[in-house]
Protein backbone atom coordinates (compact mmCIF):
# COMPACT_ATOMS: atom_id res chain seq x y z
CA UNK A 1 0.00 0.00 0.00
CA UNK A 2 1.49 3.62 -1.11
CA UNK A 3 1.91 6.26 1.82
CA UNK A 4 -0.08 9.17 0.86
CA UNK A 5 2.79 12.64 0.35
CA UNK A 6 2.04 14.87 3.26
CA UNK A 7 -0.16 17.94 3.22
CA UNK A 8 0.57 20.75 5.55
CA UNK A 9 -2.25 20.89 8.14
CA UNK A 10 -2.65 24.48 7.92
CA UNK A 11 -3.99 23.87 4.21
CA UNK A 12 -7.96 23.73 3.33
CA UNK A 13 -8.74 20.35 1.97
CA UNK A 14 -11.63 19.07 -0.27
CA UNK A 15 -14.28 16.49 1.31
CA UNK A 16 -12.69 13.52 0.32
CA UNK A 17 -8.97 14.30 1.52
CA UNK A 18 -9.06 11.82 4.22
CA UNK A 19 -11.30 9.09 3.63
CA UNK A 20 -11.37 9.22 0.18
CA UNK A 21 -14.87 9.16 0.13
CA UNK A 22 -15.89 11.94 -2.99
CA UNK A 23 -19.40 13.61 -2.52
CA UNK A 24 -22.23 12.82 -5.05
CA UNK A 25 -22.34 15.82 -7.63
CA UNK A 26 -25.31 17.91 -7.43
CA UNK A 27 -28.33 16.97 -9.78
CA UNK A 28 -27.80 20.26 -11.36
CA UNK A 29 -25.69 22.83 -13.81
CA UNK A 30 -24.54 25.26 -11.56
CA UNK A 31 -23.78 28.82 -12.84
CA UNK A 32 -20.64 30.66 -12.25
CA UNK A 33 -21.35 34.47 -12.58
CA UNK A 34 -20.84 36.00 -9.45
CA UNK A 35 -17.35 38.45 -9.49
CA UNK A 36 -15.94 36.22 -6.44
CA UNK A 37 -16.91 33.21 -8.21
CA UNK A 38 -15.24 33.70 -11.71
CA UNK A 39 -11.95 35.53 -9.24
CA UNK A 40 -11.90 32.10 -7.26
CA UNK A 41 -12.07 29.81 -10.76
CA UNK A 42 -9.34 32.15 -12.36
CA UNK A 43 -7.17 31.77 -9.22
CA UNK A 44 -7.55 27.69 -9.11
CA UNK A 45 -7.05 27.34 -12.72
CA UNK A 46 -3.88 29.69 -13.07
CA UNK A 47 -1.94 27.59 -10.41
CA UNK A 48 -3.34 24.40 -12.11
CA UNK A 49 -1.92 25.89 -15.45
CA UNK A 50 1.09 26.59 -13.63
CA UNK A 51 1.79 23.04 -11.84
CA UNK A 52 1.07 21.35 -15.42
CA UNK A 53 4.03 23.86 -17.22
CA UNK A 54 6.27 22.45 -14.16
CA UNK A 55 5.86 18.59 -14.96
CA UNK A 56 5.67 19.25 -18.68
CA UNK A 57 9.01 20.81 -17.89
CA UNK A 58 10.65 18.30 -16.06
CA UNK A 59 9.59 15.41 -18.36
CA UNK A 60 13.38 14.54 -19.81
CA UNK A 61 14.66 11.53 -20.78
CA UNK A 62 16.32 9.65 -17.81
CA UNK A 63 13.16 11.61 -15.20
CA UNK A 64 11.18 9.42 -13.55
CA UNK A 65 7.74 10.21 -13.37
CA UNK A 66 7.81 9.80 -9.53
CA UNK A 67 9.57 12.43 -9.04
CA UNK A 68 7.25 14.98 -11.06
CA UNK A 69 5.25 14.14 -9.33
CA UNK A 70 6.66 14.60 -6.19
CA UNK A 71 7.82 18.18 -7.31
CA UNK A 72 4.24 19.14 -8.59
CA UNK A 73 3.27 17.93 -4.94
CA UNK A 74 5.39 20.09 -3.35
CA UNK A 75 5.04 23.66 -5.57
CA UNK A 76 0.92 22.96 -5.10
CA UNK A 77 1.53 23.12 -1.26
CA UNK A 78 3.76 25.79 -1.52
CA UNK A 79 0.93 27.94 -2.91
CA UNK A 80 -1.15 26.69 0.20
CA UNK A 81 -3.41 24.98 -2.02
CA UNK A 82 -3.88 20.67 -2.07
CA UNK A 83 -3.22 18.39 -5.03
CA UNK A 84 -6.30 17.23 -6.17
CA UNK A 85 -5.76 13.57 -7.05
CA UNK A 86 -4.39 13.56 -3.94
CA UNK A 87 -6.69 10.26 -1.99
CA UNK A 88 -9.50 10.91 -4.62
CA UNK A 89 -11.36 7.88 -4.88
CA UNK A 90 -8.21 6.51 -2.85
CA UNK A 91 -6.08 7.82 -5.89
CA UNK A 92 -2.51 7.50 -4.50
CA UNK A 93 -0.22 10.41 -5.96
CA UNK A 94 -0.26 14.49 -6.45
CA UNK A 95 -0.38 14.12 -10.35
CA UNK A 96 -1.87 11.68 -12.93
CA UNK A 97 1.17 10.90 -15.23
CA UNK A 98 0.40 8.30 -18.69
CA UNK A 99 2.75 7.04 -20.88
CA UNK A 100 1.96 5.87 -24.32
CA UNK A 101 -0.31 3.57 -24.33
CA UNK A 102 -1.40 4.80 -21.17
CA UNK A 103 -4.79 6.99 -22.07
CA UNK A 104 -4.88 8.43 -18.62
CA UNK A 105 -5.33 7.93 -14.34
CA UNK A 106 -2.16 6.73 -14.32
CA UNK A 107 -0.53 6.45 -11.37
CA UNK A 108 3.45 8.02 -11.41
CA UNK A 109 6.21 5.43 -10.47
CA UNK A 110 9.67 4.68 -10.77
CA UNK A 111 10.33 3.74 -14.27
CA UNK A 112 12.28 6.96 -16.12
CA UNK A 113 10.96 8.69 -19.22
CA UNK A 114 13.09 7.76 -22.23
CA UNK A 115 13.08 9.33 -25.66
CA UNK A 116 10.15 8.91 -27.72
CA UNK A 117 7.88 8.85 -25.16
CA UNK A 118 4.48 10.51 -25.21
CA UNK A 119 3.68 11.29 -21.79
CA UNK A 120 0.41 12.72 -20.61
CA UNK A 121 0.08 14.63 -17.22
CA UNK A 122 -2.83 15.40 -15.71
CA UNK A 123 -2.31 18.46 -12.84
CA UNK A 124 -5.48 20.04 -10.84
CA UNK A 125 -5.75 21.97 -7.46
CA UNK A 126 -8.16 22.76 -4.64
CA UNK A 127 -7.46 26.37 -3.31
CA UNK A 128 -8.28 27.79 -0.17
CA UNK A 129 -11.41 30.10 -1.62
CA UNK A 130 -12.72 26.47 -2.44
CA UNK A 131 -12.19 25.92 -6.37
CA UNK A 132 -10.86 23.05 -8.03
CA UNK A 133 -8.46 23.94 -10.86
CA UNK A 134 -8.13 20.93 -13.30
CA UNK A 135 -5.61 20.74 -17.15
CA UNK A 136 -3.72 18.16 -19.03
CA UNK A 137 -0.56 18.43 -21.57
CA UNK A 138 1.09 15.97 -23.75
CA UNK A 139 5.00 16.18 -23.98
CA UNK A 140 6.78 13.92 -26.29
CA UNK A 141 9.86 13.12 -24.52
CA UNK A 142 13.15 13.69 -26.24
CA UNK A 143 12.76 12.53 -29.72
CA UNK A 144 9.36 11.87 -31.19
CA UNK A 145 8.69 9.65 -34.49
CA UNK A 146 6.16 10.97 -36.86
CA UNK A 147 3.45 9.86 -35.45
CA UNK A 148 3.85 10.44 -32.12
CA UNK A 149 4.23 14.09 -33.66
CA UNK A 150 1.25 13.91 -36.01
CA UNK A 151 -0.57 12.17 -32.78
CA UNK A 152 0.08 15.16 -30.54
CA UNK A 153 -0.77 18.07 -33.04
CA UNK A 154 -3.78 16.57 -34.17
CA UNK A 155 -5.15 16.13 -29.99
CA UNK A 156 -4.18 20.04 -29.55
CA UNK A 157 -5.88 21.05 -32.79
CA UNK A 158 -9.00 19.11 -31.85
CA UNK A 159 -9.21 21.01 -28.46
CA UNK A 160 -8.52 24.00 -29.63
CA UNK A 161 -11.40 23.89 -32.50
CA UNK A 162 -13.58 22.53 -30.70
CA UNK A 163 -13.08 26.02 -27.99
CA UNK A 164 -13.28 27.88 -30.98
CA UNK A 165 -16.54 26.78 -31.53
CA UNK A 166 -18.50 27.53 -28.60
CA UNK A 167 -20.30 30.44 -27.28
CA UNK A 168 -24.05 31.06 -24.99
CA UNK A 169 -26.56 29.25 -27.31
CA UNK A 170 -24.24 26.80 -28.74
CA UNK A 171 -25.14 23.05 -28.20
CA UNK A 172 -22.71 21.07 -25.60
CA UNK A 173 -22.47 18.43 -28.79
CA UNK A 174 -20.69 20.63 -31.19
CA UNK A 175 -17.51 19.92 -28.81
CA UNK A 176 -18.08 16.64 -29.84
CA UNK A 177 -18.74 16.25 -33.05
CA UNK A 178 -15.75 18.81 -33.98
CA UNK A 179 -13.05 16.62 -31.66
CA UNK A 180 -13.91 13.63 -33.56
CA UNK A 181 -14.17 15.38 -36.89
CA UNK A 182 -10.65 16.48 -36.24
CA UNK A 183 -9.78 12.92 -34.85
CA UNK A 184 -10.85 11.21 -38.12
CA UNK A 185 -9.48 13.50 -40.81
CA UNK A 186 -5.91 12.44 -39.38
CA UNK A 187 -6.99 8.86 -38.99
CA UNK A 188 -7.19 8.61 -34.95
CA UNK A 189 -9.74 8.16 -32.88
CA UNK A 190 -11.27 9.62 -29.91
CA UNK A 191 -11.59 7.91 -26.94
CA UNK A 192 -15.22 7.32 -25.62
CA UNK A 193 -15.10 5.65 -21.97
CA UNK A 194 -14.38 9.17 -20.14
CA UNK A 195 -15.16 12.35 -21.03
CA UNK A 196 -14.83 16.37 -19.78
CA UNK A 197 -17.42 17.64 -16.94
CA UNK A 198 -18.05 20.70 -14.95
CA UNK A 199 -15.96 21.76 -12.31
CA UNK A 200 -16.34 24.80 -9.53
CA UNK A 201 -16.79 23.79 -6.21
CA UNK A 202 -16.89 20.52 -6.78
CA UNK A 203 -14.16 18.67 -8.69
CA UNK A 204 -16.49 16.59 -11.14
CA UNK A 205 -19.96 18.25 -11.58
CA UNK A 206 -22.42 18.79 -14.35
CA UNK A 207 -22.08 19.09 -17.03
CA UNK A 208 -20.36 16.19 -18.76
CA UNK A 209 -18.80 16.51 -21.68
CA UNK A 210 -18.55 13.83 -24.66
CA UNK A 211 -15.40 14.05 -27.19
CA UNK A 212 -17.28 12.34 -29.99
CA UNK A 213 -20.40 12.79 -32.00
CA UNK A 214 -23.44 12.57 -29.70
CA UNK A 215 -27.12 13.83 -29.64
CA UNK A 216 -27.28 15.56 -26.28
CA UNK A 217 -29.45 18.87 -26.09
CA UNK A 218 -27.76 21.56 -23.62
CA UNK A 219 -27.44 25.01 -25.21
CA UNK A 220 -24.52 26.65 -23.32
CA UNK A 221 -25.26 29.48 -21.16
CA UNK A 222 -23.30 32.04 -19.48
CA UNK A 223 -21.67 31.15 -16.33
CA UNK A 224 -21.21 27.37 -16.93
CA UNK A 225 -17.65 26.12 -16.46
CA UNK A 226 -16.24 22.95 -17.74
CA UNK A 227 -13.45 21.02 -19.05
CA UNK A 228 -12.78 19.69 -22.49
CA UNK A 229 -10.04 17.11 -22.80
CA UNK A 230 -9.80 14.83 -25.59
CA UNK A 231 -8.09 11.57 -25.97
CA UNK A 232 -6.86 11.05 -28.82
CA UNK A 233 -5.45 7.56 -29.92
CA UNK A 234 -3.57 6.03 -32.77
CA UNK A 235 -4.78 2.67 -33.14
CA UNK A 236 -8.72 1.66 -31.50
CA UNK A 237 -10.13 3.88 -29.02
CA UNK A 238 -11.43 0.70 -27.07
CA UNK A 239 -9.66 0.98 -23.36
CA UNK A 240 -9.42 -0.96 -20.32
CA UNK A 241 -8.49 -0.68 -16.41
CA UNK A 242 -4.97 -2.29 -15.56
CA UNK A 243 -5.96 -4.32 -12.87
CA UNK A 244 -2.31 -3.70 -11.68
CA UNK A 245 -3.32 -0.42 -9.58
CA UNK A 246 -7.28 -0.37 -11.02
CA UNK A 247 -6.53 3.15 -12.36
CA UNK A 248 -4.40 3.20 -15.14
CA UNK A 249 -6.59 3.38 -18.92
CA UNK A 250 -5.31 1.46 -21.22
CA UNK A 251 -5.64 1.48 -25.18
CA UNK A 252 -6.83 -2.60 -25.74
CA UNK A 253 -4.38 -2.92 -28.51
CA UNK A 254 -1.58 -1.04 -27.24
CA UNK A 255 -1.66 2.04 -29.31
CA UNK A 256 -0.51 5.38 -28.02
CA UNK A 257 -2.56 8.01 -27.24
CA UNK A 258 -2.31 11.76 -26.46
CA UNK A 259 -4.50 14.00 -24.19
CA UNK A 260 -4.77 17.90 -23.69
CA UNK A 261 -7.36 19.29 -21.30
CA UNK A 262 -8.22 23.13 -21.09
CA UNK A 263 -10.90 24.44 -17.98
CA UNK A 264 -13.07 26.76 -20.15
CA UNK A 265 -15.58 29.30 -18.67
CA UNK A 266 -18.87 29.92 -21.25
CA UNK A 267 -18.83 34.45 -20.78
CA UNK A 268 -22.13 36.95 -22.00
CA UNK A 269 -20.34 37.11 -25.74
CA UNK A 270 -18.14 33.82 -26.05
CA UNK A 271 -15.53 31.68 -24.03
CA UNK A 272 -12.56 32.70 -21.41
CA UNK A 273 -10.12 29.96 -21.26
CA UNK A 274 -9.20 29.86 -17.59
CA UNK A 275 -6.05 27.51 -18.23
CA UNK A 276 -4.08 29.36 -21.21
CA UNK A 277 -0.50 30.01 -20.45
CA UNK A 278 2.12 32.20 -21.50
CA UNK A 279 5.18 29.74 -20.29
CA UNK A 280 3.93 27.39 -23.49
CA UNK A 281 1.78 28.71 -26.00
CA UNK A 282 1.82 26.17 -28.54
CA UNK A 283 -0.57 23.99 -25.54
CA UNK A 284 -2.93 27.40 -25.08
CA UNK A 285 -6.27 27.81 -27.04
Amino acid sequence: MRRLRTVPSSIRRPPYALDGIVPPPQNMIILHRTPEEIKGLRKAAKLARKVLDLACTLAKPGVKPLDIDEAVHDAICAEDAYPAPLNYRGFPRSVCSSVNDEVCHGIPNDTPLKSGDIAKFDASVFIREGFFGDNCGTVIVGEGDEEAKKLDEACKRALNKAIRAIGPGVCLSKIGDVIESVAESEGFESVKAYCGHGIGRGFHMLPFVQHFRNDTYLPLREGMTFTIEPMLVAGSQDTFVSKEDDWTVCTVDGSRAAQYEHMVLITANGVEVLTDSENFPEFSA
